[in-house]
């Protein structure tokens, strides 16, 4: 066994992950312990911090341990909190009941889904759009299905991002080795194309200023800013898309939670099915975020440069890496569709929006500018000239709140904090009470 001499390592100042240099070894080598001869992945080292949630709740527990007694309000991560409707329930409770019986009993279900879901989502979500039920693949949740689109195109591509924009589209590029080295003064990766999406712009890119990408990744209703896309910018993203070649994978994750004419599915836009690839979740519309159920939709239209549909090989790699959603969950997902079903989870999307108006009116009340609570149940503040991870920090240390620093989103994000609307009635108004509270603090 080698005698460990010496171990270098380093903390980032800005609030990212432990990055260890070197451990050097009496014989003039470099590890910890045993090393094997694997090389660890390069682009893994590219990564620039650990992901953004995993850090708030990071600072969460740190803050805990500071102010042990504390009542935390946690209005960051984006989880929900109402409990599911007894319907969903009980479906699941009585599929339960049914696998510990001879005829109940199912085992490995479709890769792709039951056959039955397909068809309810396709029912319920795309009626007259032209999508079929064998279109749509069921997963467990659209995070996943991000990561498994990224292995199905491969890493030789260019992508494109909105910008602020959730950060599993970059950190999965990054891993699939399809970012480039990170520019540290640009805070981006060198091959990924950030589409700025502010107010300056109604949070749609000039598309006119963005080089052609492969992959365009595109969320509406928008996390973070809460901006649900309007039908023109869809047809002109779409429009986009066919001009360059290029594929859009729509992330529709907060659809249910849209209350204007904005569409909810890019497969409204005409031509959207020869361009674009659809996810989307029940995690924030049905309160799934633990039971873990989502679906993509690719359709038979959608072909790659050498005329192959690219819906055969997604089928494949769905086949290859994954064993097909719970049963439970999607007798779960099965009842949130049926019509007694679907009107329950809505009454859910009604509450989270209601919050999502009280913390509009309380931070509009202080002379903030802010965004979103309409169409997504995030609140997008503008807090002028300040680092958004600064302004985390002030209001955790002076209300015990939660919120994410907008720079987390990428640096679009930058002086913007987003809050979540998720959250018990109560825990809303007492979260608007205390930011009325240290903000007015602040300005007098």
């Amino acid at each position: 066994m080698y005698n460990m001499s010496i171990c270098t390592i380093m903390f980032s100042t800005n609030i990212l992950q432990p990055r260890i240099l070197s451990c050097r070894l009496k014989n003039g080598s470099v590890g910890i312990g045993h090393c094997t001869k694997v090389p660890r992945n390069v682009n893994m080292e590219k990564l620039q911090h650990g992901y953004l949630f995993p850090e708030i709740e990071r600072h969460e527990v740190m803050h805990l341990e500071k102010y042990p007694h504390a009542n935390i309000i946690d209005l960051g991560i984006g989880d929900t909190t109402e409990p599911l409707p007894t319907i969903v329930t009980s479906s699941m409770v009585d599929f339960v009941h049914g696998l510990s019986t001879r005829k109940g009993y199912k085992g490995y279900g479709p890769e792709q889904g039951e056959k039955a879901l397909r068809k309810e989502i396709t029912d319920v979500f795309y009626k007259d759009l032209g999508i079929k039920p064998t279109e749509v693949f069921v997963s467990d949740g659209a995070q996943c299905d991000i990561t498994r689109l990224q292995l199905l195109m491969g890493p030789n591509l260019k992508i494109a991002v909105q910008d602020p924009s959730f950060p599993a589209y970059i950190d999965s590029s990054v891993i699939i080795g399809r970012a480039g080295e990170f520019v540290d003064k640009a805070g981006k990766y060198k091959n990924i194309e950030y589409m700025k999406c502010g107010p300056e712009t109604n949070f749609f890119p000039d598309l006119s200023t963005i080089s052609r990408p492969d992959i365009i990744f595109f969320c509406s209703p928008n996390n973070p800013t809460g901006h649900a896309a309007t039908r023109k910018q869809l047809e002109q993203l779409v429009n986009f898309a066919k001009v360059n070649g290029s594929i859009i994978i729509f992330d529709s994750a907060y659809s249910a939670y849209i209350t204007d004419d904005s569409p909810k599915s890019i497969f409204e836009i005409p031509g959207a099915k020869e361009v674009a690839i659809e996810v989307s979740s029940f995690s924030k519309f049905a309160g799934f975020t633990g039971v873990r159920l989502g679906w993509t939709v690719i359709s038979e239209e959608l072909l790659y440069s050498n005329g192959f549909p690219v819906v055969h090989d997604f089928n494949r790699i769905v086949c290859t890496c994954f064993n097909g959603a719970s049963n439970i969950a999607q007798a779960g997902g099965l009842a949130c569709l049926s019509s007694k079903g679907f009107r329950a989870v809505k009454s859910l999307a009604a509450y989270y929006m209601e919050n999502a108006r009280i913390l509009v009116n309380a931070l509009g009340s202080l002379g903030l500018t802010v965004y979103g609570g309409k169409n997504a149940p995030y609140v997008w503040v503008h807090f002028p000239g300040s680092k958004s991870w600064n302004v985390f920090a002030e209001i955790l240390e002076n209300t015990h709140m939660i919120t994410v620093p907008g720079s987390g989103f990428g640096p679009g994000g930058e002086e913007y904090i987003r809050i979540s609307a998720f959250g018990p009635r109560q825990s809303i108004i007492e979260a608007s009470q205390r930011l009325k509270h240290l903000l007015y603090q602040d300005d007098n």
